[in-house]
């Protein structure tokens, strides 16, 4: 196997001459750099990815935190972190998934030069790994938005706002009595910031609108999916609309309102929050506003990798949401 050594050799020049050629930290005229190039391609050889990443200072790689907590979707988690490994391979970077919830892993990473940027996901309103990762020198991306953002890039989808085009959607249709089935109590209880934000949107989009209006938390299983429900229409009898911001109850959502004898859209109309995936993938279509995963993702990888060309500051971005009518909402019966 041919080194740097022999690349040198054929060339005619000096091992550093060699190094500076691949690095690009010093001028090399255009004449010596053929010589190399030709001798790099004769040699068939292929620098150590160390070494690579030694003279750049870059390791071409992105760290990724995911955490996979009981209380999440992991289905919906993976879309997210297809979105960043596909960006990452455009710019040939590939993606050291971290799923532990484990605040010393990003210390770990970060401190060890492991990778060159950090993207973190399930970010919290005072979330302890911000302290982590201001302390390195690596740039950070959050997917989400914590209360102190000073110094990060954040991408999300403007939850605030699914809470208001969902409610306006079903007001414009003349629903008067509207509820909300959301997160986990856990999620919420953590101030995980997406699941609070669509919340403030609902809450005060109704008020201004003078609706009826209530919220649920439900946990993601069949059975806390039923203790929802049995809670909005015992709260709320009258009930003719429902948002729904829980993936994995959904389907038993709409398998316990027709159980109650509810007709969707007749009785009640349904609008979830939720990849388009999941919302064409019941028992029928179902209007939705959409959750693009992929796409956040990998507007989190061109963030990262702005910051580190020096090419864009920390900012913040939040996506539009975009409501999608199907089959699921009706203007309510007189």
């Amino acid at each position: 196997m041919a080194t740097i050594d022999d690349v040198a050799r054929m060339a005619g020049v000096s091992v550093s001459t060699v190094s500076y050629t691949f690095s690009g930290k010093r001028p090399i005229s255009a004449e010596t750099r053929a010589r190399v190039e030709r001798a790099v391609r004769e040699l068939d050889y292929r620098p150590h990815a160390g070494a690579r990443a030694l003279a750049s200072q870059r390791t071409q790689v992105l760290a990724l935190m995911a955490p996979l907590r009981v209380d999440v979707n992991v289905g919906v988690i993976m879309q997210f972190v297809t979105g960043v490994v596909t960006r990452a391979q455009s710019y040939k970077h590939d993606v050291l998934l971290l799923t532990q919830d484990d605040h010393e892993g990003i210390e770990r990473v970060a401190a060890g030069s492991m990778v060159d940027a950090v993207l973190m996901m399930d970010v919290e309103a005072e979330d302890p790994r911000l302290a982590i990762l201001r302390r390195q020198k690596q740039p950070a991306v959050l997917i989400g938005l914590p209360r102190d953002a000073t110094g990060f890039s954040c991408v999300d989808l403007d939850f605030e706002a699914v809470g208001r085009v969902a409610v306006d959607h079903l007001a414009g249709l003349g629903h008067r009595q509207i509820a909300l089935i959301g997160s986990p109590r856990a999620v919420l209880s953590r101030r995980t910031t997406y699941a609070a934000r669509l919340v403030r949107g609902f809450t005060q989009e109704a008020t201004r609108l003078g609706l009826d209006a209530v919220f649920e938390t439900c946990e993601s299983s069949h059975a806390g999916a039923v203790e929802a429900v049995d809670q909005v229409l015992a709260a709320l009898p009258d009930v003719t609309a429902v948002i729904v911001h829980n993936e994995v109850a959904l389907p038993a959502v709409l398998e316990t309102l027709r159980a109650h004898g509810k007709d969707v859209p007749g009785d009640i109309s349904v609008v979830a929050v939720c990849p388009e995936d999941v919302a064409l993938g019941q028992t029928q279509p179902l209007t939705a506003v959409d959750i693009p995963a992929h796409t956040i993702g990998a507007v989190a990888v061109d963030m990262a990798i702005g910051r580190l060309t020096g090419e864009q500051p920390a900012e913040t971005r939040l996506l539009a949401p975009v409501l999608t009518t199907r089959t699921s909402t009706a203007p309510p019966r007189s």
